[in-house]
């Protein structure tokens, strides 16, 4: 059995690194130059030092036993490929929405398409180098999160710090499916 999860957020802040540092295969990435075409619709306002790009997905597996692993597909961020998350999104247990606190306006985007589908999701904040650190309650506070949904603080380029992300992420999605299936749920009883 495999389970799909997706990768989301903004431009620049870490789906890239955090499915390939966690991957157990060579991940599949479509990485392409950015290029001065690109230069009027993709703002480089805070990833000055931005080269590449997604252009399609990511892709990277991670076995977790004989019978089960994870299948991770890491979205484009730029909302001109948007068109591609729909696709991408069809099967999926749940989403990462990877933040960078000093862009947090980046991945509401990211937020609002997996509330609207009832997708479960957690957010990573991706704790750059020098970047101030904010508590998860902050984090959450500046997103207007609903209740419950977990924020976490990882480093997209440690394998450790991803795993526990991906384990989060799967423990919110099976209480978020189980509370569904709880009766009177959805009925507001």
């Amino acid at each position: 059995m495999a389970l799909k999860i997706l990768v989301a957020g903004g431009f620049g802040v870490g789906k890239t690194t955090l499915v390939g540092s966690v991957s157990e295969i060579r991940p599949l990435s479509t990485e392409e130059r950015l290029t001065e075409a690109g230069r009027p619709v993709d703002s480089l306002d805070g990833v000055q030092h931005k080269t590449t790009t997604t252009v399609a997905m990511d892709f990277g597996r991670i076995t977790l036993h004989d019978d089960l692993a994870l299948y991770l597909f890491g979205t484009p961020g730029q909302d001109r490929f948007w068109f591609l998350w729909d696709e991408l999104a069809q099967g999926a247990l749940g989403a990462v929405v990877l933040a960078d606190t000093r862009r947090l306006a980046d991945c509401f985007s990211a937020i609002d398409y997996f509330e609207h589908r009832a997708i479960p999701f957690v957010v990573a904040v991706n704790c750059f180098d020098g970047a101030r650190t904010h508590s998860p309650d902050e984090v959450a506070r500046a997103l207007d999160l609903d209740p419950g949904t977990p924020v976490l603080l990882c480093d997209a380029r440690d394998r450790a710090s991803c795993k526990e992300v991906l384990i989060g992420l799967v423990e919110h999605a099976a209480a978020s499916y189980e509370a569904r299936l709880r009766p009177g749920a959805g009925s507001g009883g």
